[in-house]
C-alpha cells in the first residue's frame, strides 16, 4: 500500500498550508483502493452522508461548470447553492487544476 512511496517530502508537504503526513497517508490509502465497492465501503465510514453528496454534487456542478451550463441551469439540475456553484466556479477556474485533471479523467 504506502510502499508506493506516495508520501511526499517535506519541501513538498509545505506547498500547502494544509498538508500533513496524516493527509498524505489518507490520500495514500485512497489511491489503493481498489474498486467502487471498496471506495463505498471506506467511505461510508469516514464520511457522513452528507459530505459524500456534497462532494459528488460539487464535482457535478464542476461538470456542468465546463459544458458551459449557466448558473440558473445548474442550480435547477443539481439544487447546488449560487454560493457552491460560484466557489467551484472559482477553484475550476483559478484552483490547483484538480477538477480538470478528474474531469478529464471522467471523459474516457
Amino acid at each position: 500500500m504506502l510502499e508506493k512511496s506516495v508520501l511526499r517530502e517535506e519541501s513538498v508537504m509545505n506547498e500547502r498550508k494544509w498538508s500533513n503526513k496524516e493527509i498524505d497517508e489518507l490520500f495514500a490509502v485512497i489511491m489503493d483502493l481498489e474498486n467502487i465497492d471498496e471506495c463505498y465501503k471506506f467511505f461510508e465510514d469516514l464520511c457522513t452522508i452528507k459530505e459524500l453528496q456534497s462532494m459528488a454534487q460539487r464535482l457535478h456542478v464542476a461538470k456542468s461548470l465546463k459544458e458551459n451550463k449557466t448558473y440558473t441551469e445548474i442550480e435547477n439540475e443539481t439544487k447546488a447553492s449560487t454560493a457552491t456553484i460560484s466557489r467551484v466556479n472559482k477553484c475550476v477556474l483559478y484552483g490547483s487544476g484538480g477538477y480538470e485533471a478528474v474531469l478529464e479523467k471522467l471523459k474516457k
